[in-house]
């Protein structure tokens, strides 16, 4: 493209437009998200020993899911009160399918335990939190966790947020003891209790009422939430009309459930908010929008005594990585220049700084097509790729110069160049993408791990290569002849350092 002055700049121009334009598609994560390949299924069983959970619900659950088409490795963990089941699939299953095949199998079980409550089955993912605030203080476990859902729901306002979970903190319980003479002196069992306040605790549908012009549902609203709610339910009926209330032979107490989690920072009670990136958001729109909203609304509102930090900000590291590629592409393209200038001419070094850069950009179009993330393994591509691309436009743009040193024209200077080096230039990135290609066939999590770097090194080395070859050429073209006479005090006195820096060497 030489001679071709329009097609060599349509191309530069959709390069670079196809890359700008592209940009703001592309996911922006520290770790690249996937699916680990497996699945699990937890069984809640209260009270129940371990035995008793593998013989009641993991075996069970075993022979269900072992069936599952696609289904590679099962294992079974059998604890106190609790079953997990975790379900390792073969290399290219479809984990969605195969996960609606594994509810849909565990969902035909029908003898668990009454009291075992309802298997959750889930796809299990790398994903992590972008920030983890902590609030903490010397406050009751109650007020953290207030606190903590006040500024879950803040957060969660802002548009460039959509999920965000509290965590390190116990659940609300309600509890309900009763003595076990009041149960002989009221005629009752612990099972007569349960199923009182099951059933008076309840929204049920009451059908619906159809008008001439419109139909009404009627629903009641039976469901009890708070200890005063549960004092009040109905256990004994009389026909005298005297009723006994639950709070009249139980103590009822609103509290947390008993379990063995304490969570502290800078040894004060704490609970943690936890901010996640979903769908295309962007990590670092995510972290500024939530650093200030927290300076600006959320910590002049907590209460006295109550401070909030932020305890990790997986952000930084994706800054750290990215700030690193920007001083080592300045620092590069600095090189190339100064060095191109100094030997060579300083429009040479000008379009070969220019190509390597049209190359990155590009380069970010294919990241969307492939539906490549900017994470911190891409940006490591990236910098692994600064140190490898310069070489092709260097050896295009130093043969056109020796040819327009031989006298030879300028357009002509330009086509004999490039095509004198094209071969080498070729296989040169042919090599270089040869020893990547592996990557991309790796096999599993580890896979899905690398597949970012062969892919962008790949994708800068052949764009660079394609505005080595029909880009960079053209702009060659019109160089000045070899020993011009420069007219301005700046072509002066670059000329007087090139003449020196020939002398020295």
């Amino acid at each position: 493209m030489a001679r071709n002055r329009v097609a060599a700049n349509l191309l530069m121009v959709f390069l670079v437009a196809a890359g700008l334009f592209s940009v703001r598609g592309i996911v922006q994560e520290v770790f690249p998200e996937f699916s680990l390949d497996q699945v699990t299924v937890s069984v809640l069983y209260p009270g129940a020993t371990p035995e008793e959970v593998e013989e009641s619900i993991l075996r069970k659950i075993e022979e269900q899911v072992e069936s599952v088409e696609g289904v590679d490795e099962i294992r079974a963990t059998a604890a106190e009160g609790l079953a997990t089941v975790s379900i390792e699939l073969e290399l290219g299953t479809d984990v969605s399918q195969a996960l609606d095949d594994i509810k849909a199998e565990v969902d035909q079980i029908t003898t668990f335990p009454v009291s075992a409550e309802r298997p959750e089955v889930r796809e299990l993912t790398n994903r992590q939190s972008v920030m983890r605030l902590a609030i903490h203080g010397d406050i009751s476990e109650r007020t953290a966790k207030e606190v903590a859902y006040r500024v879950e729901d803040a957060l969660s306002a802002l548009p460039e947020v959509s999920f965000v979970q509290t965590s390190g903190i116990r659940q609300y319980e309600i509890s309900i003891e009763i003595a076990e003479e009041r149960l002989r002196a009221y005629g009752l069992t612990l099972s007569d209790v349960a199923q009182r306040v099951r059933s008076g605790s309840l929204d049920l549908s009451a059908g619906s009422i159809e008008t001439r012009d419109e139909e009404v549902r009627v629903r009641t609203l039976g469901q009890n939430y708070t200890q005063q709610d549960f004092e009040s339910v109905v256990v004994i009926s009389r026909p005298d009309g005297t009723v006994v209330r639950l709070g009249d032979i139980a103590t009822v107490r609103d509290d947390f459930e008993d379990v063995d989690l304490i969570t502290r920072y800078n040894g004060r009670r704490a609970a943690l908010v936890e901010v996640y990136r979903t769908s295309d958001e962007k990590v670092l729109e995510i972290v500024d929008a939530v650093q200030a909203h927290l300076d600006a609304e959320v910590i002049p509102s907590l209460p006295a005594g109550v401070s909030l930090d932020v305890w990790a900000n997986e952000a930084e590291i994706l800054q750290g990585r990215l700030s690193l590629l920007i001083r080592n592409a300045i620092l590069g393209l600095a090189l190339v220049l100064i060095a191109l200038t100094l030997f060579l001419e300083l429009r040479l070094a000008f379009w070969t700084a220019v190509g390597i850069g049209i190359s990155f950009v590009g380069t970010l179009a294919v990241m969307f097509l492939l539906g490549v993330s900017i994470n911190v393994l891409s940006l490591f591509g990236f910098i692994l790729a600064i140190g490898i691309v310069v070489d092709d436009a260097i050896m295009v743009g130093e043969n056109i110069y020796a040819e327009r040193e031989k006298g030879v024209e300028p357009e002509e200077a330009a086509v004999r160049g490039a095509r004198r080096i094209t071969g080498p230039v070729i296989f040169a990135v042919l090599t270089t993408c040869v020893a990547f290609s592996p990557l991309l066939a790796v096999p599993g999590t580890f896979g899905k791990i690398l597949n970012a770097i062969p892919i962008i090194v790949i994708a800068v080395l052949v764009l660079s290569l394609i505005e080595s070859l029909l880009i960079l050429p053209h702009h060659l073209s019109h160089l000045p002849p070899p020993h011009h006479s420069a007219k301005s005090r700046a072509g002066k006195a670059l000329e007087r350092v090139q003449n020196a820096v020939d002398a020295r060497l």
